[in-house]
């Protein structure tokens, strides 16, 4: 009996590295660099399975020569998607506990509240947010205007947001009662966001190096785990940038391990990678 030999697929040389990193810098802000080679190379033999060619040099020659047309691919493949319901809790429960009284006060005039989560991954974040709005408000949410947009550069993860389908296993970070009020059983091993929760999210591909065509202005931008892959100046020219999207005493919710560096004067801390717009002077 012949056993078949698993495809083995041979690494990229120093310079066409240097040019996938390059590409993707320029088309995303993200950094690689030399400490991300066996994530690329890993990621890249997943993809030239996928696509079919024999090798990942055949690949690289044909994307050198098909950039515009393969880059959603590329990018799709080499972008990072961690995730989970109520990841952060704290952040959370700020919102549950301090920022959404904060609004139903500040914006009873015009009952509007408008959120971005944007880095949204396959929809765990913006469903949390969405649940416990849904949760609070109960049978006052139908008179306010809320709603939260959601995007992400990965048009393959948004595609898993929109369909609004879990696995049961992953629900487990929900607090019970949300469940409850939220989700519904789809067969026996998954779940499904009820549609009145699915009703406050728009699902929108975004760039976020490029035009941003919403107007704003936000109550709360959500932006996690994601100014990590960036470098200094990237990091703070989007800082900036959220800061004109954000309406005075709104706020912008970083990951863990980020921070505001140079762009601290503009936001007041609330806590741990929790920050609020300064108001302006009148």
């Amino acid at each position: 009996m012949v056993i078949s030999q698993p495809m083995v697929i041979e690494r990229l040389n120093r310079k066409q590295y240097e040019f996938l990193c390059q590409f993707i810098y320029k088309e995303t802000g993200i950094v690689l660099g030399d400490a991300k080679v066996e994530m690329v190379h890993r990621r890249l033999s997943k993809l030239v399975k996928t696509k079919g060619f024999d090798s990942l040099a055949s690949y690289y020659q044909y994307f050198v020569a098909h950039q515009q047309e393969e880059k959603s691919d590329l990018v799709n493949a080499l972008t990072t998607n961690l995730t989970r319901f109520f990841r952060e809790s704290h952040h959370f429960d700020y919102l549950k506990n301090h920022f959404i009284p904060f609004l139903l006060v500040r914006n009873k005039s015009t009952r509007r509240i408008r959120i971005w989560s944007s880095a949204c991954s396959t929809g765990e974040e913006p469903y949390s947010i969405a649940m416990l709005l849904v949760s609070h408000f109960g049978q006052y949410l139908q008179h306010w205007d809320i709603k939260i947009l959601a995007t992400d550069i990965d048009t393959d993860v948004l595609n898993i947001a929109m369909e609004g389908i879990y696995p049961k296993a992953a629900i487990s970070d929900i607090p019970a009662d949300l469940r409850s009020k939220c989700l519904r059983a789809v067969g026996n091993d998954s779940v499904e966001m009820a549609s009145q929760v699915r009703s406050l999210i728009t699902f929108k591909p975004l760039n976020l190096l490029e035009r941003w065509p919403m107007k704003g202005p936000f109550d709360v931008i959500f932006c996690r785990n994601v100014i990590i892959y960036f470098d200094k100046v990237t990091q703070q020219q989007l800082f900036h940038r959220f800061e004109q999207y954000l309406s005075d005493e709104s706020l912008l919710i970083l990951g863990h391990s980020e921070s505001l560096g140079g762009a601290a004067a503009l936001f007041t801390n609330q806590g741990k990678t929790i920050f609020s717009k300064q108001a302006q002077d009148a």
